[in-house]
């Protein structure tokens, strides 16, 4: 990357299949082997070279704020946009980051409770190549790890259809992976100040338009939103100490 982008953390919600754990953390603060998820989540981006965290926070969200702080701890630049008590949803609380003057011209996304290891020099790249307003990482699941939503064909989605409406659905043999990359411009013409608003609608009609890069990723994506995902997370460290991810040559990279 010839510049560090911008990542911003989807770090609001409430984490209703984690209770009781989340009744007093938030999700992304829950411990995975001895230390908050968040921390695991931020290293990872540290050494893939991400020097500026932008967290979109909410259901106490003062927590993410009093552990990070600034990120000097971690020779980081971290900020916050707090939601309050209405939370907007995914698209929702980009809308607010934008009004807030928060965004930057082009900027990666990821959630709070995914772990995603791809190397992001080569999704940045990809999504700085190809001209499109937004890209979703993706990887083969074939009903693997949940239920397929993706038609990837070429670096491009075809179709995105979290819902499995769309006549094509029997194609679908990918899944989205968590990490994805925007266009300051998508925020502001595409979603409304009308709350909650979910970044789904966003990608399906992008899809549909032709305007959605792809990246596939190699290894297997872990999410911390349900006990089983956390346990495959910890597993994950435990095994292989860091997760690794493969690079597009085939290189390995770690954590």
């Amino acid at each position: 990357m010839a510049t560090s982008p911008q990542c911003v953390v989807l770090a609001g919600g409430l984490g209703t299949r984690m209770r009781p754990f989340t009744e007093s953390c938030p999700k992304t603060m829950l411990p995975a082997a001895g230390r908050p998820f968040a921390e695991h989540q931020l290293e990872f981006l540290i050494r893939n070279g991400i020097r500026n965290v932008l967290y979109l926070i909410g259901y106490r969200g003062e927590m993410i704020r009093e552990h990070f702080g600034d990120g000097s701890k971690w020779n980081v630049h971290v900020a916050y946009v707090d939601e309050g008590p209405v939370l907007r949803g995914t698209a929702g609380a980009l809308r607010l980051a934008f009004h807030q003057r928060a965004l930057d011209p082009a900027f990666l996304l990821l959630y709070g409770d995914s772990f995603t290891p791809v190397s992001i020099p080569d999704v940045w790249n990809a999504f700085e190549s190809s001209g499109m307003p937004a890209l979703m990482t993706v990887l083969g699941n074939r009903e693997r790890w949940d239920r397929s939503n993706v038609v990837y064909s070429e670096n491009r989605i075809v179709v995105y259809d979290k819902t499995r409406s769309d006549s094509r659905s029997c194609l679908m043999t990918h899944i989205d992976y968590g990490l994805s990359a925007f266009k300051r411009e998508v925020i502001a013409d595409r979603i409304p100040d009308t709350i909650p608003a979910d970044l789904s609608g966003v990608f399906h009609q992008l899809s549909l338009e032709g305007r959605l890069a792809g990246f596939e990723a190699a290894e297997r994506f872990y999410e911390i939103g349900s006990p089983a995902g956390l346990r495959d997370f910890e597993h994950s460290l435990a095994h292989r100490l860091q997760p690794a991810y493969r690079t597009a040559d085939g290189r390995t990279g770690s954590v």
